[in-house]
């Protein structure tokens, strides 16, 4: 059944440090963007909760970071969003790459526009 964590900070903490630093920035950016969220894990991955419910679900892969599921979103950002869907509702964002963190801030705020 794999590792079950009992929290967002135990599940950073078990990847590598280049993995973990994406992470607590991903983290750090949405709870930037979303005032009052909280934070759990479901599905064995962090979850950022608004007023009680889970907002948006963050996980760590060898070669990316992942955020899902993509809510609705507007013409522009849907289009700056392209690159990284992966799925029907999934991004990935490689860690090859620089993680658009201002690109992520604008999602964490359409997902509490869509509620």
């Amino acid at each position: 059944m794999g590792t079950r964590f009992g929290s967002v900070d135990e599940y950073i903490a078990s990847f590598p440090a280049e993995v973990r630093a994406a992470l607590e920035e991903v983290r750090r950016t949405v709870h930037a963007a979303v005032p009052g969220a909280g934070e759990k894990i479901s599905y064995q991955i962090p979850t950022i909760t608004f007023d009680g419910k889970s907002l948006l679900y963050f996980s760590g892969w060898k070669a990316h970071i992942a955020i899902y599921p993509i809510p609705p979103v507007d013409d522009d950002l849907s289009a700056a969003l392209d690159p990284y869907r992966s799925g029907k509702g999934t991004l990935k964002f490689p860690l090859a790459k620089p993680i658009p963190y201002n690109l992520i801030s604008r999602l964490a705020k359409a997902f509490v526009e869509a509620r």
